[in-house]
C-alpha cells in the first residue's frame, strides 16, 4: 500500500491517544445540509494488532483507500467498526484520530449512540469536542423504551449537532416507526435516517422530504434510483469503494448491481462484521486478528471469497496483494485487550 497517495496528516507512528484536532478551516462545523448531500458513506472497519489494540497504521491505509476511491464519509466505531467492543476512551480516541488525520478530506460521522441516554449525551459531547462532523444514533436496544421514550432520547442528543438516526430492528429488537422520525424531524439538526427496514419505508420518508440512506447494501441501488434515497451507508464499500461509488453516482445500472449481489450475499451470510473482517484479512490489508466474540468464516467460505474476487476482478478491491484463502491457524482470536 506504499503506492497510495496519503490524504491524512498522521505518520505511521500514530499514537493511541486523544489527538488535538486542527482548528483550521477544514475543521469548522459542517452544516446539516452538507451531511444531507453525502451519497457514499462507508461504515469503516477497525483493524487490530495481535494483542487486540487498534492497528492505526492499517486503519489510516483503509481510510486513505476510501478517500482515493470516492467515498464521501466514514462512520467511525459503528457496528461494522465494532464500537460495541470498544471502551468509550477507545471510541472517542478513534473519532478524534480520524478527524485529525482525514477531516479535511472526508466527513467523519461518529457512532456515539447508546441504549443509555446519559452515555449517548456524554459520548456525543465528546465526539463533537474532538471534531466529528456528525453523530450516528441508534435507538435504545435490549432495555427498550416506549415510543415517547424514543422521542425524548433523540431530543436529548439532537441539539448538539448534525445527526443521523439509525433504524435496524434486526439488531435492536425495536423498529423506529415513521411517527417518531416525523416528530424529531422538527429539529434542524436531523440530517436524516439510515434505514434498514426496506425500500417501502425509505419511500415513505423521501415522499415527506426526509433524507434517507439505505442501510442494506443489497437494496441500495434500487433505493437510490427508484425510491428516492440520497445514498447508502455501506459495509461492502470497505472492499470495493470505487464500484459502490459507481452504483450511487452513475445512474441506474442493474447489470453492475447484479454483478455485486453475490459478494454482498457472501458478506452477510453471518452477522456483520464477520464476513468483512474475514475478507479484509484475505486481501492482506488488515492483520487476521479478531476481537471475540467474532470469529472468521470457515475455510469453505474463504475459498468462495477468493472465487468472488476473481469474478469481480482483483483490481476493483482494496489493497494490492494477491487474495489468499488463509489457514485456520493464521487467525488470532483475542478475548482480553
Amino acid at each position: 500500500m506504499a503506492s497510495l497517495r496519503s490524504y491524512g496528516v498522521c505518520s505511521r507512528e500514530s499514537m493511541l491517544q486523544f489527538p488535538r484536532p486542527n482548528r483550521g478551516d477544514n475543521h469548522k462545523r459542517t452544516s446539516v445540509e452538507y451531511i444531507k448531500s453525502l451519497r457514499l458513506i462507508t461504515a469503516i472497519k477497525t483493524p487490530y494488532l495481535p494483542d487486540g489494540r487498534f492497528d492505526l497504521e492499517a486503519y489510516d491505509d483503509l481510510v486513505n483507500m476510501q478517500i482515493e476511491n470516492g467515498a464521501e464519509g466514514v462512520i467511525v466505531g459503528g457496528t461494522t467498526g465494532e464500537g460495541q467492543l470498544m471502551s468509550w476512551d477507545e471510541h472517542i480516541m478513534l473519532i478524534g484520530h480520524t478527524v485529525n488525520c482525514f477531516g479535511g478530506s472526508i466527513k467523519v460521522i461518529g457512532n456515539t449512540g447508546s441504549n443509555s441516554t446519559r452515555e449517548a449525551i456524554h459520548a456525543t459531547e465528546q465526539g463533537f469536542a474532538v471534531g466529528m462532523h456528525a453523530a450516528l444514533h441508534i435507538n435504545p436496544y435490549y432495555g427498550k423504551t416506549s415510543l415517547e421514550g424514543l422521542v425524548s432520547h433523540f431530543d436529548s442528543v439532537l441539539p448538539m449537532g448534525p445527526t443521523i438516526i439509525y433504524n435496524v430492528p434486526s439488531r435492536t429488537g425495536q423498529d423506529i416507526p415513521p411517527h417518531v422520525i416525523n416528530t424529531v424531524a422538527q429539529s434542524s439538526n436531523l440530517a436524516g435516517v439510515k434505514e434498514c427496514v426496506g425500500n417501502e419505508r425509505i419511500e415513505q420518508y423521501t415522499d415527506n422530504e426526509i433524507v434517507v440512506w439505505s442501510g442494506n447494501d443489497d437494496q441500495c441501488h434500487d433505493a437510490r434510483w427508484s425510491h428516492g434515497a440520497t445514498g447508502v451507508i455501506s459495509v461492502t464499500s470497505n472492499l470495493i469503494p470505487g464500484l459502490m461509488r459507481e452504483l450511487m453516482f452513475g445512474g441506474k445500472n442493474p447489470s453492475l448491481n447484479a454483478k455485486l449481489l453475490p459478494l454482498i450475499d457472501w458478506l452477510f451470510q453471518e452477522p456483520n462484521p464477520i464476513g468483512l473482517n474475514t475478507a479484509l484479512a484475505q486481501l492482506g490489508v488488515v492483520r487476521p486478528v479478531f476481537r471475540l466474540p467474532y470469529v472468521p468464516l470457515p475455510l469453505a467460505k474463504r475459498v468462495e471469497f477468493v472465487n468472488l474476487v476473481k469474478e469481480i476482478g482483483r483490481e476493483n478491491f482494496v489493497g494490492d496483494k494477491d487474495v489468499q484463502v488463509l489457514d485456520d491457524d493464521d487467525f488470532i482470536l483475542v478475548g482480553r485487550y
